[in-house]
């Protein structure tokens, strides 16, 4: 059969691999700036105590840099590697152009909107999906563009089986529509301001499944892809087991998005539903672990291209990184382990081995291999990607292995009691002042790894000076010929399966919502996995701000709302968590690390000035804080205008706000804020340093109002919650 011309598109792989390098650096930088805040937590306090920048608070920085590396840096490394990839497995052009630009430059855009809202405090607070409302609508239509070109070309297809890598690009395209719009399901309330439409134990539910499978099929499943892809073109061998790509593939998608509950394990989440989690995450070990040794033994026959390769290199160590960390994620979704490790630094060293090894190193190599492909030239210094290597297997080494040490010293200091059944680190503050050591060898660790990709930017650039630009590369192939969609004698089933794209596009999308269903749906429907409590009430206005404010300024980073059911945390803090305390939660803030104390049951356990004089200064209350100082909330007012805006939002939400207490909440704030305002009057410090500020006014208030809510609607003996084991 004649065989047909056409042109690769290799612009729009460039402007991605452009992109990739750059907000990789971006997102790095503002990484090292975080890991630098623990260190000295004044360091961006440029112009002294009284003048903090919101902005550069560790609260607002952090979620800035989690958004950067995933969406930015690992997202444009994955249009990267599947704009080259698919064109080349399809033999066809990408679907539209004008499409692929789309793509990009939306992609961009919602970047940049993130980088500038974040900062400046509008976040929903859902871990990975802090973006409010207007960028999530962007951030869906954008996946829509990217949908359409990709299963445009796909159907233009001339090459008539499709080959594993798009497996995974298609289970990754299907699982992400289906998790990002299901989690950031919310009310909007205001131009930047929104409500999850879950509360409490169900939104806690809805976003760990969406939290973990964002980990499972967008920093796993196209990266899974790039691997079968790229690894197998720069070894120049064959995958090592087409039936264990089979294996690999549909156990992982099916297995994986039942695992989000492993996160809540020991919180208010029904038993069942912490149950069903283990059993999945401990079962996904064995699809892990089978892409893992699919990708390590496809090098079988070409080690010795290892030890000159640097692209190699990294596809090994990325790979072996994907190892440990699926490892250690079933190991932590055991309860005796879980109890150990959640909360603890030991979670976020297990996050950066994928993030940094499996992540960043294939992405590093995938672009050293791309530059040569894409600018037609070798790549300008090859001893340089070496260096880069090296400097970046021991960044990584130097950032994990400190916070495994810092996740175990935490978890044990936190559990030891005295023979007198006191606990012996009672203050929260020696546990961290303890760890100090392992933040300061975490920042040298991520020194290294930046250094690492600046070195690669250095090289990509040079190389493509040295190189010529073709934008349009052409190639030839054969027209697909149409044949019968059924199965032909001695045809494999799953190889007919994968000449039936729609079909097996369909089969994916069944694979991947049968967990999220099970889990989900009777946590929402059945109201008994989430009893009431007769006791608990709605925020009053004034607290409802409060809670805006905690949530403008990233608090949830630092600090749970979940004290879990162990001797050691009901001593510390107080009686466990219930489910039915979070009933009017929209939405839920339990955290998942504690760089400071449980606030559950903080409401009452320091007086007013204490709160205030501890958001003033830290350390003026707590010695050795690393606490950031949040002078800003003391100066500014508070913008009350939108809480009758806000209070309608959660009455269609559930929450049981009458007409009257809405028609009088600005009201009701004055009078709470007062009342508040006479109780900080009561220290002559206060009266001498702020008397004539008008504090009742500022929004310190409203956030002493809601700390002083939290844990108060259930009153529990304290002999009897001592007693709790």
């Amino acid at each position: 059969m004649e065989k047909e011309q056409f042109y690769y598109d290799n612009k729009i792989v460039k402007m991605f691999l452009s992109a990739t390098i750059l907000w990789g650096i971006v997102g790095m930088l503002v990484g090292l700036t975080v890991a630098l805040l623990f260190v000295f937590p004044g360091l961006l306090e440029f112009a002294g105590s009284d003048n903090a920048i919101s902005w550069l608070s560790f609260g607002r920085l952090r979620p800035l840099h989690t958004n950067a590396v995933i969406f930015a840096f690992v997202g444009n490394g994955i249009f990267t590697g599947v704009y080259y990839s698919t064109q080349r497995l399809l033999k066809t052009r990408m679907f539209n152009d004008n499409l692929s630009r789309i793509n990009f430059w939306g992609w961009q855009l919602i970047i940049v909107a993130a980088a500038i809202t974040l900062p400046l405090g509008f976040t929903s607070t859902k871990e990975y999906a802090e973006l409010e409302w207007p960028i999530d609508i962007a951030v869906v239509l954008v996946w829509v563009v990217f949908g359409i070109n990709l299963i445009g070309t796909i159907l233009k297809r001339r090459q008539r089986h499709i080959y594993v890598a798009i497996w995974f690009y298609i289970a990754t395209l299907v699982t992400i529509a289906v998790l990002y719009i299901f989690n950031n399901l919310e009310l909007p309330v205001t131009a930047f301001k929104s409500y999850s439409v879950y509360a409490g134990v169900q939104d806690a539910m809805v976003q760990w499944w969406y939290g973990h499978n964002a980990v499972a099929f967008f920093l796993t499943t196209p990266i899974l892809g790039l691997m079968y892809y790229f690894v197998p073109k720069v070894a120049n061998r064959p995958v090592y087991s087409y039936r264990l790509s089979i294996v690999h593939f549909w156990s992982l998608i099916f297995i994986y998005i039942w695992a989000g509950p492993h996160h809540l394990l020991y919180t208010a989440l029904p038993g069942w539903a912490q149950n069903l989690g283990t059993v999945f995450s401990v079962m996904l070990i064995f699809p892990s672990w089978g892409g893992m040794i699919n990708g390590l033994l496809t090098l079988r026959g070409a080690w010795d291209k290892v030890r000159e390769d640097p692209v190699l290199k990294f596809f090994v160590v990325a790979i072996t990184g994907y190892g440990m960390a699926t490892f250690e994620g079933p190991m932590l979704s055991f309860k005796n382990v879980n109890a150990i490790g959640h909360y603890t630094d030991w979670i976020i060293g297990h996050v950066h081995i994928g993030a940094l090894a499996w992540n960043g190193f294939l992405i590093a190599g995938m672009i050293y291999w791309l530059a040569t492909k894409l600018w037609k030239t070798e790549l300008y210094s090859q001893k340089l990607a070496n260096v880069h290597f090296w400097i970046g297997t021991l960044g990584i080494l130097f950032y994990a292995i400190p916070l495994y040490v810092a996740g175990f010293t935490q978890a044990l200091m936190w559990k030891e009691f005295n023979p007198d059944g006191t606990l012996v680190y009672g203050n929260f503050l020696e546990t961290v002042t303890k760890i100090i050591p392992m933040y300061a060898m975490r920042a040298v660790g991520g020194t290294l790894y930046l250094t690492g990709f600046i070195l690669l930017a250095y090289n990509i650039i040079k190389t493509a000076k040295a190189g010529s630009a073709v934008e349009d590369e052409l190639a030839e192939a054969a027209p697909l010929k149409k044949i019968s969609g059924k199965r032909i004698a001695g045809e494999a089933w799953h190889t007919w399966l994968e000449r039936r794209t729609v079909l097996f596009s369909i089969l994916t999308t069944v694979a991947i919502l049968i967990g999220g269903m099970v889990e989900i749906v009777p946590l929402i429907l059945v109201k008994s996995n989430v009893p009431t409590i007769a006791s608990v009430k709605p925020y009053t206005p004034l607290e409802l701000e409060g809670r805006d404010i905690y949530m403008r300024e990233g608090c949830n980073n630092c600090h749970s709302q979940m004290i879990r059911p162990f001797r050691s945390e009901v001593a510390r803090y107080g009686e466990y968590s219930k489910a039915g305390e979070f009933v009017y939660d929209h939405p839920f803030l339990w955290g998942s690390r504690r760089t400071g104390p449980d606030l559950h049951r903080i409401g009452g356990k320091y007086n007013d000035n204490w709160h205030f004089n501890h958001m003033m200064d830290p350390r003026s209350t707590s010695p050795g804080s690393i606490m950031p100082r949040y002078t800003w909330i003391i100066k500014n007012d508070l913008n009350a205008s939108d809480i009758e805006a806000k209070m309608k939002g959660l009455v269609t939400l559930g929450v049981p706000y009458s007409d009257k207490e809405i028609a009088n909440a600005k009201q009701s704030i004055v009078e709470q804020a007062n009342t508040i305002e006479t109780n900080l009057r009561q220290d002559p410090e206060f009266v001498k340093n702020f008397g004539d500020s008008n504090i009742q006014n500022k929004e310190i208030v409203a956030l002493i109002a809601y700390l002083q809510r939290l844990g108060t609607d259930i009153k529990v003996d304290s002999n009897t919650a001592t007693a709790i084991k």
